[in-house]
């Protein structure tokens, strides 16, 4: 059974807590798209693991874990956060593979990020984390980009001065600071020493597993609303976190993927730039802040946050063909008397759209049409079976696949493992 896990909404819907609960029953779990501007958070053995480029699959023994080809990476993050997975007492060696063919995030493309958005006025800003994803991809797609089967080559030192300079080009152009090459080069080359022993064919890896009849569970990085074709653009990443992504981001074929598992919050959240129909700016939208815990894994920059949003999760489910919901943080509306849930979105001259619109002008001239429900005022993150949760918590997660369609596979009504209900999958 090979699975391909998106997230379906703006992301932090709780993917790295699903992925883990699921690699239990994998033997490969695999990252395909987006770089070290995600942040996949798990609570084990009471412990909080953030990992951002490393498969979450890591925090199990024995499985075998691989970024994919369509990933961005950056090698001195990665080498940071595998130390920091040693230093747990895990070992990568020997299950832990990165693509050659995966491009690489430099310090040039961060500077080029920062100066990129800094460059740009008020009203057009993205909100990017500043990693330098966008810039890696821009590479990618310019063909002068740098992969990891490249920190091999003798010639290395080389080619980082040759992207040192192409990118000092460009930065005098926006004004900001130049990177120094050779600062650079003697940074660089003891990380590449350190993840050229990991470099390996994926590609074929990936398909032998497959051939061998293994279960591959493949992980994408934010979701579809900031997929670069089908979320809010401009306001998105610059990869496919959607199901397509899964195979362009792997190699594997689209008759390899037997099921997709969607991930949806039970409310609505959004980090950064773009537009939020369901967005609350008032004391619910605090509440849902201060009890999920709406703080960017990887920035710490506080979430915007709303009440769930039907439109969006039924685009979702048709964007990326999903069998089966692993839905989330249905504890963090356990103190509200009231909740909404969207339901389309009416213009000022009356039409309602059911569908997400790809023109986000539009959106400014609307409002959300919201039904109301109501809350079941009691703890539900100590309860261990779907029966046993209060009939209005039913009620709700039953009105949200309802509007939503699919079917329900996982619900999660807390942060730690021992919280996640198996109802379907």
């Amino acid at each position: 059974m090979n699975t391909v896990l998106v997230g379906a909404q703006w992301g932090d819907e709780g993917k790295g807590k699903i992925i883990d609960f699921l690699t239990a029953e994998s033997d490969a779990v695999v990252r395909f798209q987006g770089g070290s501007n995600a942040g996949h958070t798990v609570v084990a053995g009471g412990e909080k693991y953030v990992l951002h480029l490393v498969p979450s699959g890591i925090l199990h023994e024995g499985k075998i874990c691989v970024i994919g080809n369509g990933v961005v990476m950056d090698p001195a993050s990665l080498a940071g956060e595998l130390e920091s997975v040693r230093s747990r007492g895990l070992k990568p060696e020997g299950r832990f593979f990165i693509s050659e063919r995966a491009h690489l995030v430099m310090p040039w493309h961060r500077a080029l990020d920062k100066a990129d958005e800094a460059a740009r006025p008020g009203g057009s800003k993205i909100g990017t984390t500043g990693r330098g994803i966008g810039p890696a991809y821009s590479a990618k797609v310019g063909r002068e980009g740098l992969r990891a089967g490249d920190m091999a080559r003798a010639d290395l030192p080389d080619l980082v001065r040759a992207g040192v300079e192409s990118a000092n080009r460009r930065l005098r152009a926006l004004g900001a600071e130049e990177i120094d090459a050779e600062k650079t080069v003697a940074e660089f080359m003891p990380v590449a020493e350190a993840l050229k022993p990991f470099v390996a064919d994926t590609f074929t890896l990936l398909h032998d597993l497959a051939d061998a009849g293994k279960d591959i569970l493949l992980e994408g990085a934010q979701a579809t609303m900031l997929d670069i074709d089908f979320g809010t653009y401009p306001f998105v990443t610059s990869s496919n976190p959607t199901a397509g992504g899964a195979c362009t981001g792997t190699g594997l074929s689209p008759r390899q993927i037997d099921r997709v598992i969607g991930v949806l919050k039970l409310y609505t959240t959004r980090v950064g730039e773009g537009p939020f129909p369901t967005e609350l700016n008032d004391a619910d939208g605090e509440t849902l802040r201060r009890r999920g815990g709406e703080f960017g894994a990887t920035t710490g920059r506080p979430r915007r946050c709303g009440w769930f949003d039907a439109v969006v999760a039924r685009y979702a489910r048709r964007v990326n063909g999903i069998d089966f919901w692993a839905m989330t943080k249905l504890d963090v509306l356990d103190e509200f008397d009231t909740i909404k849930i969207c339901t389309g979105y009416r213009r000022d001259d009356g039409f309602v759209y059911e569908s997400f619109p790809a023109d986000l002008s539009v959106l400014s001239r609307c409002t959300p049409v919201y039904e109301e429900m109501p809350g079941w005022k009691m703890p539900t993150s100590d309860i261990t079976s779907y029966d046993a949760l209060p009939q209005n918590a039913k009620r709700y997660v039953e009105r949200v696949l309802e509007l939503a369609g699919g079917k329900l596979g996982v619900l999660s009504v807390g942060p730690a493992r021992e919280t996640t209900l198996r109802i379907g999958v």
